[in-house]
């Protein structure tokens, strides 16, 4: 117990705080990001179940750019954004 208050009350150089006001700031970014991309997925989802053509198209356009976006950002792997963008097309290929 000892060694952890010791470990606790032990004062971070600068640049680990820096680093770590970097990753707060990085972090809210991202999750920010992602969850604008559920959302548009989401609308995708709720166009697809109405039918509505036009709402469909322009959702599932916004998916796919935040999905580059984030890749280009690094906040996704390639690989994740493929997947996804692949699994939303194939739902809008079922409805038609």
């Amino acid at each position: 117990m000892a060694e952890a208050e010791k470990e606790a009350k032990k004062k971070k150089t600068p640049t680990a705080q820096k680093r770590i006001i970097q990753d707060t700031k990085k972090r809210a970014i991202s999750r920010s990001f992602k969850s604008k991309v559920r959302t548009a997925i989401n609308a995708f989802e709720k166009a697809l179940s109405a039918g509505e053509k036009e709402m469909m198209q322009s959702a599932l356009n916004t998916v796919y750019s935040l999905m580059d976006k984030g890749v280009k950002k690094g906040i996704y792997k390639q690989n994740k954004a493929a997947r996804v963008k692949s699994q939303v097309s194939s739902l809008q290929q079922k409805s038609a």
